[in-house]
């Protein structure tokens, strides 16, 4: 089969054929040549005389000569027959070859004629091989692939590329894309391949494109993913995490390994991990390690797969890991915290309980609720009510817990439980947790241990309603009983009688034995009061005062039961081994005569009782319709009071102190014996006239009105003090209850600094009631109150049982002796020697003694002699505006300052 194209031209003679027959023809004439030389004669003689013989042989040897000439040509034209046959059958094997080749193939000469095309090539374009022409050159093949649609849009762009590139891409019209490499042949011409890669273009677009997805997949990928050759260890992969984890770029990382990229300690533990990988025998290895990276550590949970070749060697380690550092801190921190909530849960003072609403199964349980079930927790837990309680209990839980889904709010009710510790009383707690969309998911039970909070309760309700020292009612008790009393005899000639008892020398019992005897004497009081008044209602109404209620035929009844308690209360108390005798002072009311209401008949009872008091202790009074008006006075003394005091009706009088002494020589009080003045308080009624301090200062006192008053008081005598030439003292009195309400040392340093009078010109009076109330606090006032450099002093010394006692816990400036023994000087043996002794104890103690309430010449005389230092009283001088002793504070009386009025607030 022809699959090359012959061009029509004849074939000239084998060169090797002309020069044997050449030869030939050569051999044969050559006798012949050489006969003439050797005879000399010419051919033409010797042929006409020739011997016949020679003849023969001539032609004999030309036969000869052409056969083997002939012989020669026969073989030269069979072996050129082989040749050919051979060249044929090379040629055609050639041919069949190329033509069953994927690749087209076109070859052309130096003259750009086209000398071989084979069948792929026709197929790729759609040529056929009639389509070809004798003498058709390369260009005309391609204008008619052109013309054909099988080269592209433009045939300019095609040649142009031809002649550019060696290699190079054509894409058909119909979607196909051709593939041409033209290699150039030393003695010139070209050989084309072409190749339809139609398919490995998509296959290669599709794995570029799977190449680029897959490449993108791993860069985005959140964990950090890198390959490396075992080999060498070199990385060859790493993704984008991997970049900002190691903060390299990948162009970095690739070809380096672990010991380039980090520190050696980091790198060790990479390698450690990936030699346990690949001597792990599954391929896969999982582990934690830390790498230093920047200033902190970080920890990585790394996954490593070895990759083997077809022999099963390692070839690849792939490893991803990522940076739990801050998982890891915060799975610590949610450790942490599980645990605390677990704590706190397992320390909550109430037993928790959590149950599936599903099963019923206990889901959590604190360490609290195993007294509830009275079992481990750890051996509840997954089991349901049923299963450790029964059924009846499971039947009851669950309707409490069906009312908690029905209602989704908390139910709670209170039931006693068996517990460990005996039978409890607990408040159960009920509380649904549902979905998102609203359905039942657990049941939140808490049980709280409320015994000893109802047994508190009781207690305090009890204690709302009862003493809590001797356990007898309280007021508010007695006067639910006064009204249930009166409610009960309304309409009915009935009466009963209310008893206000007073407890005479109480105060002095805790004075001079303490509080804790004091308690002792009040509890036995009240059990004999309630064992006399047995059938009476008995109540506390005060620290030392009692109320009884009683019903019978009155007063002469109430009369009796007071007689009687009088005689309970007469005999010895025994505390301690202290004999102890006090006495009882009662007043009496009666229903329905002295009122109609509980808060009345206590009220009258209460005025009966002062009434007693002011008369005799020890005494029984009963009310009197006269008693209420006093009441009813006393009532609005004290609302005249407190608008005296917002209208500034108050003011100041000054009783000077001298020097016993000089006063005692001269017989009158002179400027240079005056040594201070004592600030007392007067009110000046628009109504009543002049309030004698007897009957206001009480009353100030027992309202708390003191407070307030006092504090105008010492403001008032410090800015008056403070406008006297000469430096004297000022002594203001201090009440106890100014010790207890505010802030005295405060208030004394603010005056102090708002006046500009020097602390030690102020004098400050207490009583021993400043002490007696709280002992501690009261000592420790009086040391802040020196400590700013004021003088304390106190009043009264000798009326009360504990004042050596005081003088020994606080170094006292100056101490005043009581009036009343000033007053029996002369009549009483024993005061003179009391005084002596007080003035001879102060002395020792280096404290100034001031006598009180020197109203005689004698008894300044006497002091003189028993060197009292200073004396006090209307023999000295009688309280006054400090105008009228404008000579003692070295002014003239024009002079003196205007007081200024107290005001409220």
């Amino acid at each position: 089969m022809i699959l090359g194209i012959r061009l029509a031209e004849r074939e000239p003679r084998s060169p090797a054929i002309a020069g044997l027959l050449a030869a030939a023809c050569l051999l044969a004439a050559e006798p012949a040549m050489a006969q003439p030389a050797r005879a000399g004669f010419f051919a033409e003689a010797s042929l006409v005389s020739a011997d016949p013989r020679m003849i023969w042989q001539i032609m004999l040897g030309g036969f000869v000569i052409f056969g083997l000439l002939t012989a020669i040509i026969v073989w030269v034209v069979t072996a050129l027959r082989k040749v050919r046959m051979s060249h044929s059958r090379r040629m055609s094997f050639i041919n069949s070859s190329l033509n069953r080749m994927n690749q087209g193939i076109v070859m052309q000469n130096a003259l750009g004629r086209v000398v071989f095309c084979n069948d792929r090539y026709l197929e790729i374009y759609g040529l056929a091989r009639e389509d070809l022409f004798a003498g058709i050159t390369n260009d005309d093949l391609i204008e008619m692939r052109f013309r054909r649609g099988m080269l592209g849009p433009s045939l300019e762009d095609y040649m142009a590329t031809v002649k550019a590139n060696a290699r190079f891409v054509v894409e058909l019209p119909d979607g196909r894309s051709i593939a041409i490499h033209h290699s150039r042949l030393p003695a010139g011409g070209i050989v084309s391949l072409h190749e339809d890669c139609t398919e490995q273009r998509a296959l290669s677009r599709e794995l570029a494109s799977n190449k680029t997805f897959l490449e993108s997949v791993v860069d985005n990928i959140p964990v950090c993913i890198a390959a490396k050759n075992i080999d060498d260890g070199r990385y060859t992969l790493a993704n984008r995490a991997f970049e900002e984890f190691s903060r390299m770029p990948r162009d970095k990382i690739v070809g380096r390994r672990a010991e380039e990229i980090f520190s050696a300690v980091s790198a060790a533990s990479i390698n450690e991990a990936d030699r346990a990988a690949i001597e792990s025998g599954s391929g896969h290895y999982s582990s934690e390690f830390v790498v230093e990276l920047g200033s902190k550590p970080r920890v990585l949970a790394s996954n490593r797969v070895v990759a083997r070749d077809e022999k099963g060697n390692p070839q690849f380690l792939i490893a991803m890991f990522e940076d739990i550092t801050e998982r890891r801190e915060m799975s610590n921190e949610l450790e942490d915290a599980r645990k605390f909530l677990e704590r706190i849960v397992d320390n909550i003072p109430v037993a928790l309980m959590v149950r599936r609403v599903s099963d019923g199964q206990f889901q959590i349980l604190n360490r609290g609720a195993e007294s509830i079930i009275n079992r481990s927790r750890e051996e509840a837990l997954g089991k349901t009510v049923g299963t450790l309680f029964g059924g009846e209990v499971a039947k009851v839980a669950q309707l409490r817990d069906q009312e908690a889904i029905r209602k989704k709010a908390m139910v709670a009710e209170e039931q006693p439980i068996h517990t460990s510790e005996g039978l409890r009383l607990f408040a159960t707690r009920r509380v649904a947790v549902f979905d998102d969309v609203g359905t039942p998911q657990y049941i939140i039970q808490t049980h709280e241990d409320v015994t000893q909070r109802r047994q508190i309760e009781s207690r305090m309700a009890h204690m709302a309603y009862h003493d809590g020292l001797t356990d007898l009612p309280n007021r508010a008790a007695f006067l639910q009983s006064l009204s249930q009393m009166i409610d009960a005899c309304e309409g009915a000639d009935e009466q009963f009688a209310v008893l206000s008892i007073d407890l005479d020398r109480l105060k002095e019992v805790n004075d001079v034995f303490g509080h804790a005897v004091g308690d002792e004497v009040l509890i036995e009081v009240a059990r004999r009061i309630k064992k006399v008044a047995s059938g009476g209602a008995v109540a506390r109404l005060a620290g030392d005062e009692f109320g009884v209620i009683i019903d019978g035929k009155q007063p002469e009844s109430a009369q009796l039961l007071a007689e009687r308690l009088a005689q309970a209360v007469r005999s010895e108390f025994n505390v301690n081994g202290k004999l102890i005798r006090l006495g009882l002072t009662v007043g009496i009311s009666i229903y329905p005569q002295n009122g109609v209401t509980a808060a009345t008949l206590l009220a009258n009872a209460d005025a009966a009782l002062f009434r007693a008091k002011s008369n005799a202790r020890g005494s029984i009074r009963l009310f009197e319709a006269e008693m209420d008006q006093q009441i009813r006075d006393r009532r609005a003394l004290h609302q005249d009071l407190v608008n005296a005091i917002r209208n500034g009706e108050l003011s100041l009088h000054y009783q000077p102190l001298a020097i016993t002494r000089h006063v005692c020589e001269t017989g009158s009080l002179q400027p240079k014996d005056a040594v201070g003045f004592e600030a007392l308080a007067r009110w000046l009624h628009p109504v009543r006239g002049f309030i004698p301090p007897g009957d206001f200062i009480p009353l100030a006192e027992e309202s708390g009105l003191i407070v307030e008053m006092g504090e105008w008081i010492l403001r008032e005598a410090c800015r008056e003090a403070a406008s006297w030439p000469r430096p004297l003292q000022v002594s203001v009195n201090l009440s106890p209850a100014q010790f207890v309400h505010g802030d005295l040392v405060g208030l004394v340093h603010s005056i102090l600094l708002e006046t500009g009078l020097s602390p030690g010109r102020l004098e400050l009076e207490i009583t021993e009631g400043v002490l007696i109330e709280d002992f501690d606090r009261g000592l420790l006032l009086l040391r802040q109150l020196k400590g700013l450099g004021v003088k304390i002093s106190m009043d009264d010394f000798g009326s009360g049982y504990s004042s050596l006692t005081y003088l020994q816990a606080f170094p006292f400036d100056k101490i005043k002796i009581d009036r009343t023994f000033i007053l029996h000087l002369g009549t009483k043996p024993q005061s003179a020697a009391i005084i002596r002794a007080m003035i001879g104890l102060c002395h020792g103690l280096n404290i100034t003694v001031v006598a009180e309430g020197v109203e005689t010449q004698e008894q300044l005389e006497f002091l003189s002699v028993e060197r009292c230092d200073r004396v006090q009283g209307y023999l000295i001088g009688r309280p006054a505006r400090i105008a009228q002793y404008s000579d003692l504070v070295g002014r003239p009386a024009e002079l003196a300052a205007d007081p200024q009025p107290l005001r409220a607030g």
